[in-house]
């Protein structure tokens, strides 16, 4: 699954730039919602959302360490979120590294195509690779906050474990517990039958 993802933002990220850079031109921004949303191709030299403009190669080492990263992570990986969460990270990656790589104005150096305006007066244009690695990260955080891990296992609070009788790995421990309040191990909780009339 992670690489079905990271294979279908490369692939969507690619497309897209392609279009935009035939068919847009820098002075010329499409509004399609008025000043809220409108195309504008812009070439960015720093990272996602434009910051750190002029690190440009500082940029291009990082993203090669978050794709052999995510390469290395994902022989551990048996967990459908995180498949998502590092295929949106590696897709993302990807698709911006290409922009360095291939474009001007060098190698390594190349400036990343940016098309997407969100209210682009107070707002960073971005593109589709900048929006699965800011996905692929949120949910990362979500993810590593509710106790999943890579390999798909999940850690249980010991309050609610404690609570509902279960012990970190799911094993259900009630049945060492004494039966009732005042009740010792081994000791029986069965009502003691009742004595019958004794014989005169």
């Amino acid at each position: 699954m992670l690489v079905a993802v990271a294979a279908f933002v490369l692939a969507a990220d690619i497309i897209t730039k392609a279009i935009v850079v035939a068919h847009l031109r820098p002075d010329q921004p499409v509004h399609l919602l008025g000043n809220v949303l409108e195309f504008w191709l812009t070439r960015n030299p720093g990272a996602a959302f434009s910051v750190g403009t002029g690190e440009t190669a500082v940029f291009t080492v990082i993203a090669f360490g978050v794709i052999v990263y995510i390469a290395r992570t994902a022989r551990k990986l048996y967990s459908a979120g995180w498949a998502i969460a590092l295929g949106l990270l590696l897709g993302g990656a990807m698709g911006n590294l290409g922009d360095r790589i291939f474009r001007a104005p060098g190698l390594f150096r190349g400036y990343v195509v940016d098309w997407i305006g969100v209210v682009p007066r107070y707002y960073p244009i971005f593109n589709l690779a900048d929006s699965a690695i800011v996905c692929g990260g949120i949910l990362t955080v979500i993810l590593a906050m509710r106790g999943y891990h890579l390999d798909g296992t999940r850690s249980v609070d010991e309050r609610s474990a404690d609570e509902h009788g279960v012990d970190e790995h799911g094993v259900d421990n009630r049945g060492d517990r004494p039966a009732g309040p005042g009740a010792s191990a081994g000791e029986s909780t069965e009502p003691a039958e009742s004595a019958g009339p004794t014989e005169p």
